[in-house]
């Protein structure tokens, strides 16, 4: 494999926390609902850990991002499962002949505390992405109190991907 058929992207997501928890719009991180009385302000679902996937995987194509692929002003994508989103973006790496090598993800947010989560998450989202559990790292760290995050006024996250050329 030569390095040509290496791309590299980097994805960032953040929403802050609406005032009040909404049933209908429970907490989703990585394809799982979370045992919390929190929800996201989001057009979609809300799923900040998909968000940044979709857009860490559209830099590496050097697609732009998911806001323009998914605009939040566009009623079709209103409530809309963010998994729905990540298999277009997927579809996309297909058809330009990359498939995933691995993925990084970090949650930053001060509540709730997401270590309880994390293998199920991490597990769903290798299961999403069909890759191997060692293939998906997902992480979680707080802010130590500081900013909007450390406020607990919402939460936030980073993916990192790597792609290869497929049949190289």
């Amino acid at each position: 494999m030569t390095v040509d058929g290496l791309r590299i992207g980097h994805g960032y997501d953040v929403h802050r926390f609406a005032p009040s928890f909404d049933e209908k719009n429970p907490l989703v991180l990585a394809g799982v609902r979370l045992p919390e009385a929190r929800t996201l302000e989001a057009h979609s679902d809300g799923d900040l850990v998909l968000h940044a996937v979709c857009d860490a995987i559209l830099g590496a194509l050097g697609q732009g991002d998911i806001g323009q692929h998914f605009p939040d002003d566009d009623p079709q994508f209103a409530d809309v499962d963010s998994r729905l989103l990540l298999a277009r973006v997927l579809a996309m790496m297909t058809a330009q002949n990359f498939r995933l090598v691995n993925i990084d993800v970090t949650v930053v947010a001060q509540v709730p505390s997401l270590s309880p989560h994390r293998a199920a998450m991490q597990a769903n989202l290798a299961v999403i992405l069909k890759l191997a559990k060692d293939r998906v790292n997902l992480k979680a760290t707080t802010t130590e109190g500081l900013g909007d995050i450390g406020k607990e006024l919402g939460m936030a996250c980073h993916a990192v991907v790597l792609l290869s050329r497929i049949n190289e």
